[in-house]
């Protein structure tokens, strides 16, 4: 789909850095406690295995149909990362799922079942993880904010996320960003729908608990 080849997104306190191969090592560590797992499944990657998962989300999707947009979230006050961002943007009523996709949860992203229906316009299913030692600052919400922000300026209409029922934290960032709990679930998390408009101009600094991903 063309206009979503990702940039930098600029918030207040955060610059959302297009994905590179050159984050693993330094995301490695970043996302290195299991406890980040526990609603999301596996495990840590150590920096090669990030490496060779970057390289395949850096080279975009084999689907014509579908971008993917994912960013390192980097600190302003001192240019480390602290997570990241993610968008996979397609038609609202597209083909099947391009075979080479099947599984894309395992390199960060997961696609709408074909059924889905959405309102007219792109669409865009969006995760977010921050580390451990970032939790609790907003920055989550701010960089999903940031994300939102950016899709809705490119005519994305419908923004979707999966969220653990227990995961209240991740549950305030989805309502931050003006999405609502539907009654679908899907692998045992409940499915989050709301419009892609861009945020306010300033504000993006709130701050809403814990962070971690939906």
């Amino acid at each position: 789909m063309s206009g979503f080849t990702t940039g930098v997104v600029p918030t207040a306190r955060l610059l959302l850095l297009p994905l590179a191969v050159a984050h693993a090592e330094e995301m490695a560590a970043v996302l290195a406690d299991p406890a980040l797992h526990t609603f999301i499944g596996g495990s840590p990657a150590d920096p090669a295995a990030l490496r060779a998962r970057y390289a395949r989300l850096v080279a975009g999707s084999p689907d014509p149909t579908e971008s993917w947009c994912n960013w390192g979230i980097q600190l302003r006050d001192d240019s480390r990362l602290a997570g990241f961002v993610q968008a996979t943007v397609t038609a609202p009523l597209g083909p099947p799922r391009h075979a080479a996709t099947a599984g894309a949860r395992a390199n960060g992203h997961r696609h709408l079942d074909d059924t889905d229906r959405v309102d007219d316009g792109p669409v865009a299913e969006i995760a977010w993880v921050v580390g451990t030692a970032w939790q609790g600052r907003g920055i989550a919400t701010e960089a999903a904010r940031g994300m939102t922000g950016w899709l809705g300026q490119r005519g994305v209409r419908t923004l979707v996320a999966h969220i653990h029922p227990d995961h209240l934290a991740s549950a305030a960032v989805a309502t931050a960003c003006g999405l609502s709990p539907t009654d679908t679930w899907h692998d045992g998390e409940v499915r989050w729908t709301g419009p892609a408009t861009p945020p306010p101009e300033v504000d993006q600094g709130v701050r809403v608990g814990d962070d971690a991903k939906s």
